[in-house]
């Protein structure tokens, strides 16, 4: 069935493939490209989140080099713009799987379609391969976020709600229930400029690793940091100031209230959460430890004003709604590999271990592998590492085994894919998250 009119569906010249543009019903628009020696693997592509008020151009791949080494190498790829912007999960999924039928239409069956997708992208991606596995042959998530929206949202809170009851106990700032842009934008400024100001003073430098440990922003976490020494309390504090001004300004705040509106209250709680318990779990606890220490500051004592601090709780039907639309099952029924850097400060590396948990509570483990590549940075991939992991899937796919997933086969097949750029899998093995939501546990529901 045609699901779509081409905007422009002129081939391009003989040689070169096809390129094709169009719109859906619902006002996404997509794009695909064929290659002219097409191996028969169609890629659909999720892009990550988009802020509303951006252009929203359709996308099928992540960047122009990982596009032109993919279609080198013969996948034809396909993606959509999504019919809105934000948390648009609702919008993704089926713009997705038009965009899919679309290309049927146009090109005829593929051989094989995985779906794929980077940060936002990959919540979308892993939605897909949950709820729509008859569709696809498996799916490739990066920099994903695995966490699902009720943990992602909740994650966020813990953040922010320490630097406020720390930083700025005496501000009014709304972390919860913004009523617009406007509001969001006030209170991030608010925040942003007391968190600013803390970056001066040795206590202020320790509240602020205390809420990075409690949101596992790891100390090195952009590729443009010099990566610190193990014990090198200071500069991974830096480093992780400057992740954590990017939650206050974009996610915190102007994100939520976008996520907010679309489920129609808060969605996020931390009634009943014992910020002790949280940072002693941490990985970043004993650098915590080292800065309160050296600023002559009581850990205890903070942890306690924490614990005492009047805490926020949601409204249990936009809790119901994020969950029903964004948070896992971990049902899988195809086979699913998981990709992330090591440093990632926007959505940090522990929701990898949050997707896990569901999918063994879900009996699906044997499906699921998870790779890791050491880098700072959110979704910093190199474009054969990218590649590296799409073959290692379709192994996996004809075969019905794993084979190859281990860092030393990874990166081999991504140099051999470009040899020219170091290969960076490695060993890893992430952290818990701090405050794990999914489907698949029933105690983890949140009770008024």
């Amino acid at each position: 069935m045609l699901l779509a009119a081409p905007l422009t569906s002129a081939a391009q010249a003989a040689g070169t493939g096809a390129h094709l543009e169009g719109t859906l019903p619902s006002g996404a628009t997509y794009v695909m490209d064929r290659p002219e020696a097409w191996n028969g693997t169609v890629l659909l592509y999720s892009h990550g989140y988009n802020p509303a008020g951006l252009p929203n151009p359709a996308r099928n791949a992540p960047d122009d080099s990982t596009k032109s080494l993919l279609l080198k190498e013969g996948y034809a790829l396909i993606g959509s713009s999504y019919a809105s912007n934000g948390w648009a999960v609702s919008d993704a999924i089926p713009d997705q799987l038009a965009t899919l039928d679309a290309f049927t239409s146009h090109f005829g069956p593929a051989r094989r379609t995985i779906a794929w997708g980077t940060s936002y992208g990959g919540l979308v991606t892993s939605l897909i391969a949950e709820r729509h596995p008859a569709r696809i042959s498996g799916s490739l998530s990066m920099c994903g976020l695995l966490q699902g929206g009720v943990a992602n949202w909740n994650n966020t809170l813990d953040a922010v709600f320490a630097l406020k009851t720390l930083l700025a106990p005496g501000a009014d700032i709304r972390l919860t229930g913004l009523e617009s842009q406007a509001a969001a934008a006030e209170a991030s400024a608010t925040l942003a400029g007391a968190v600013t100001e803390a970056q001066n003073t040795a206590s202020g430098r320790a509240r602020i690793a205390l809420a990075a440990a409690l949101q596992d922003i790891p100390g090195w976490n952009d590729p443009s940091q010099t990566r610190p020494g193990p014990t090198d309390w200071d500069a991974q504090q830096a480093n992780q100031y400057q992740a954590l001004m990017l939650q206050v300004r974009f996610p915190a705040f102007s994100w939520r209230q976008e996520a907010e509106s679309r489920v129609g209250g808060n969605m996020s709680w931390n009634t009943g959460v014992d910020y002790a318990t949280m940072l002693h779990r941490s990985p970043l606890y004993k650098e915590v430890g080292e800065l309160y220490s050296k600023a002559g500051l009581s850990l205890h004592g903070d942890l306690a004003t924490l614990n005492r601090a009047p805490r926020i709780a949601a409204d249990a039907e936009a809790v119901e709604r994020m969950a029903r639309t964004s948070s896992f099952s971990g049902r899988l029924t195809k086979p699913q590999l998981t990709v992330h850097t090591t440093g990632d400060g926007l959505i940090p590396v522990p929701a990898e271990n949050a997707y896990r948990r569901a999918v063994t509570a879900a009996g699906s483990a044997p499906l699921l592998r998870q790779a890791y590549v050491d880098n700072a940075g959110h979704c910093t991939f190199s474009s054969a590492e990218q590649a590296a992991a799409l073959q290692a899937l379709e192994t996996r796919i004809a075969t019905g085994n794993w084979q190859g997933v281990g860092p030393a086969a990874l990166n081999a097949r991504a140099t051999r894919a470009d040899p020219s750029v170091p290969a960076r899998y490695v060993g890893y093995r992430p952290a818990p998250f701090p405050r794990p939501y999914d489907l698949a546990h029933p105690a983890d529901r949140y009770r008024p």
